[in-house]
């Protein structure tokens, strides 16, 4: 683990909220809309109660959208995976729907985060909250010995989570051998799912989560490499997206998060970088088997995972209702793949779980699903495009009168929000200078910026 201590004065996050034009309340229309909701929670009429799931997430969190069991049955494995079923509390064409629109998604800062939804929904009644019943969407996945999916159910269920975990003490857990039943097997089904996701060609990027804690008068950022616990679990919700997309790509609708595979020359490229920071790179191995092998909290392995982060560009949403998508495929996934794990922190998952219910169900998409998908795309777009201020503190080596191999650019240091990341430009070394935001990917928490 890294740790900086930032000596300076607290940064003020609601000048920075009001310079994002991050909302501070919810309209009092849409808020009534959500505590009413909350007040009559939604009874499916299928009953799961009786399974014993649990949740896994960062210490203290209340937005809790997965619950998860995992089983073992002949010749394989059964994956239970509860998502929050946002859609059954927000009424299609109502205030609150329009808000969320408005918001696309939590937006999470160091003194706390702008929620998608009213707390009374996201951190309430939606919530996957130990003991007591929910309304959830219920993925049921089989997988065979080798951890390939045989089957596939989903269903709106109630459900009761009967414990909330955190990823330290799960980690500390299953080092220990004491997992709970629920989640005993996620170390095991977590490394059959990587292993395949490997042999596709996935790519995973190990980049050490950024907090920003309060320090007496002054804040300190936190740099922490993620568990393996974290990636297990990772795993379970990739599968339940690439599941998902399996079912609107034969359903001829949806919304899928694509991306193009990384390109022959930017694998080079990196190649070219490994030498020199000390990482040995087989000629056999992958960069996703590489990657995996590489420990985050080395500077000189970091400095590397960081440099690989330029393989993943251009993500995107991609709706379809008729013909699939030219290219349906997740580059980081090696795969189809859809976001539906995660409906009280992205507008997207409400609308594309939606679509999965109905066409397992063999019956029409619900015309309030169908009309938002190609909406979409341009909606969770809304951040790229933005300028900031910013500081050079690091530029490419110069090319030394050779052909150049790569675009010229450098790291830069934001001022608000506090981001160091890759930019593109010829940027002049202990300078500042104004970028622009031109990519941001929520679910690999990369962006990337060029010079304005």
């Amino acid at each position: 683990m890294v740790i900086r201590r930032v000596l300076a004065p607290r940064i003020d996050f609601g000048a920075l909220r009001r310079e994002l034009g991050l909302p501070e309340t919810y309209p009092e229309v849409a808020q009534r809309e959500a505590d009413e909701a909350a007040a009559a929670p939604p009874a499916p009429a299928v009953d799961h109660t009786d399974i014993p799931l649990v949740t896994v997430d960062p210490p203290g969190s209340r937005d809790l959208d997965q619950a998860m069991h995992l089983s073992r049955r002949a010749g394989g494995y059964r994956v239970r995976y509860a998502i929050a079923d946002v859609a059954a509390h927000v009424r299609p064409g109502g205030a609150l729907e329009d808000e969320t629109w408005r918001r696309g998604q939590t937006v999470y800062l160091p003194d706390g985060n702008v929620p998608l939804h009213p707390r009374s929904l996201g951190e309430g009644a939606a919530s996957l909250l130990p003991d007591v019943d929910r309304a959830a969407v219920l993925w049921t996945i089989d997988l065979d010995a080798d951890g390939g999916t045989s089957a596939v159910v989903v269903q709106r269920a109630l459900v009761r989570s009967r414990a909330q975990l955190a990823y330290p003490q799960v980690q500390a857990d299953a080092e220990a051998g004491r997992l709970p039943e629920p989640i005993a097997l996620l170390p095991e089904i977590g490394a059959l799912l990587t292993a395949r996701g490997l042999r596709r060609g996935a790519v995973n990027l190990p980049i050490p989560e950024q907090d920003v804690e309060a320090d007496g008068d002054g804040w300190r950022l936190v740099l922490r490499a993620p568990v393996p616990m974290e990636e297990h679990n990772a795993q379970i919700s990739l599968l339940t997206g690439m599941v998902a997309a399996d079912l609107m790509l034969a359903g001829g609708i949806g919304l899928l998060r694509t991306m193009p595979a990384p390109k022959p020359e930017a694998v080079q490229r990196l190649r070219a970088a490994a030498a020199p920071l000390g990482v040995h790179w087989p000629d056999d191995v992958g960069v996703g088997e590489l990657l995996l092998r590489l420990d985050p909290g080395q500077p000189r392995a970091a400095a590397f995972i960081d440099q690989a982060a330029e393989l993943m560009r251009s993500a995107a949403y991609t709706s379809f209702d008729g013909e699939p998508p030219e290219q349906p495929a997740h580059g980081g996934v090696a795969a189809a793949y859809a976001h539906v794990t995660a409906p009280l922190r992205r507008l997207a998952d409400r609308y594309a779980t939606e679509v999965c219910l109905a066409l397992h169900d063999g019956r029409a998409v619900p015309d309030w699903a169908r009309a938002a998908l190609p909406r979409l795309p341009a909606v969770l777009a809304h951040r790229v495009g933005e300028t900031f201020d910013a500081a050079v503190v690091d530029v490419d080596a110069p090319s030394n009168g050779k052909t150049r191999t790569r675009p010229p650019g450098g790291t830069v240091a934001l001022d608000d929000p506090p981001v160091r990341a890759r930019c593109l430009g010829e940027l002049p070394l202990g300078t500042r200078v104004r970028v622009r935001l031109v990519a941001a990917d929520p679910a690999t928490r990369s962006v990337a910026f060029e010079l304005a």
